[in-house]
């Protein structure tokens, strides 16, 4: 993935070394490639030259780098799947690795899992009173000499932190990939870190709305009582109210999930309002608007051309501050009946990035079993996915005219 610069000679009759690649103390992979010119006479003098070395540059990678923040339990793994779909193949572990593997590869993507540094393992933390949440017990200077790595187009050896034991693994190699996602508690936390990313988003899940999900992951998926999942979130709201909530400034997108206001009182939480809260003057991303950019909108689809049963569905959409930034919000509250009418919506939002008409509707037909997709957790993931494949887009075609412009000066 590093760009090279190569310093030729004149002659093409020469021979080539590469060095072996060499591991640094953080896990680095580094290679050099080096082509020696033979000596030549031209008329009866002799000349020779050193050397053509070719050199990697880190600075001029096109690996982007992504950064994806939430709490345990709240849809990280269900984004995920959603934005690689975009950009085509199956995410899959890395093959012939360790089966407990937390990364996920696909064609342009490389996921990692931000939990492969915990610098504690259960064990380890339970010893020193502290949860995954405490910065104490996770490696931050790893995190960002290896992602700074990853970005600048060098292999790593990176860490595994495996679920089911608790225990860290030995590492695995990861190649710099086109886009490289870091997801977990606290892609944001860490200041180096956060100048790495290209860009960043927050899912930001409401309390009652967590609790309803992490029971029925952990409950159904995991076989936790309930009990168990109550002490859990318990023991871990103070940590991530000083730790993981706070990233949420940082974030270029914000997908917030709340509880329905349509219905009064509700507490089964069935039906949800989502907010995507997107940053302004952020580089090469234009927030997603509604009928008029800028405007104030409250819509409620007609109902001829949007089934939808009991409370019904109701965008809004405007200017707003978010921590002191300006920010455009668009709201969905409701839930679709009909996956195909979708295509409804889609035709009055603008700035979404689609490559054709319909492509966000085709992208939820696609995944229709997901969680979320009925509601705007599932449209604002898609939509996000697709800005993000266009800020990928012109992150490349920005970097590959530079050199361009700069031979033509």
């Amino acid at each position: 993935m590093a760009v090279c610069s190569a310093y030729t000679t004149q002659s093409l009759n020469s021979t080539c070394s590469i060095s072996t690649p060499a591991k640094t103390h953080l896990g680095f992979h580094q290679k050099q490639v080096v082509f020696y010119r033979r000596s030549s006479k031209r008329g009866g003098s002799g000349s020779s030259s050193g050397p053509c070395v070719i050199t990697c540059s880190a600075g001029d990678s096109q690996t982007v780098v992504i950064g994806l923040a939430a709490d345990s339990g709240c849809g990280k793994s269900t984004f995920m799947r959603r934005l690689t779909s975009v950009f085509g193949g199956a995410a899959e572990p890395p093959k012939g690795g360790n089966p407990d593997s937390n990364t996920l590869i696909s064609d342009m993507t490389t996921v990692i899992c931000l939990d492969d540094y915990h610098s504690l393992d259960r064990t380890g933390r339970k010893e020193k009173g502290v949860t995954a949440l405490d910065p104490r017990a996770n490696d931050f200077d790893l995190m960002y000499e290896q992602v700074k790595a990853i970005k600048s187009g060098v292999a790593v050896d990176k860490p595994i932190y495996n679920h089911v034991t608790g225990l860290l693994d030995p590492p695995e190699l990861i190649q710099p990939p086109k886009i490289l996602v870091i997801e977990g508690l606290h892609p944001m936390f860490d200041e180096r870190v956060r100048d790495l990313l290209d860009f960043s988003i927050y899912l930001d899940i409401s309390n009652e709305v967590k609790f309803a999900w992490k029971i029925q992951r952990d409950m159904a998926e995991r076989g936790h009582s309930l009990e168990s999942i109550k002490a859990s979130i318990e023991a871990r709201k103070p940590d991530f109210d000083a730790y993981i909530d706070p990233q949420k400034k940082y974030a270029d997108a914000v997908i917030e999930v709340l509880p329905t206001q349509l219905i009064p009182d509700d507490n089964e939480g069935k039906v949800l309002r989502v907010r995507l809260i997107m940053k302004e003057g952020v580089k090469h991303f234009s927030p997603v608007y509604l009928f008029d950019e800028g405007s104030t909108i409250s819509w409620i689809p007609c109902g001829r051309k949007l089934t939808c049963s009991y409370p019904g569905i109701k965008f809004h959409y405007g200017p707003d501050t978010y921590f002191g930034n300006e920010v455009s919000i668009l709201e969905m509250d409701g839930q679709f009946d009909r996956l195909d009418e979708l295509i409804y919506v889609e035709s009055h939002l603008s700035n979404i990035s689609t490559k054709f008409y319909g492509e966000v509707t085709q992208q939820m037909l696609k995944h229709a079993d997901f969680p979320g997709s009925n509601n705007g957790t599932g449209l604002f993931q898609t939509i996000v996915g697709l800005k993000i494949r266009d800020l990928y887009e012109q992150i490349t075609s920005s970097k590959t005219a530079a050199p361009l412009e700069a031979t033509k000066a």
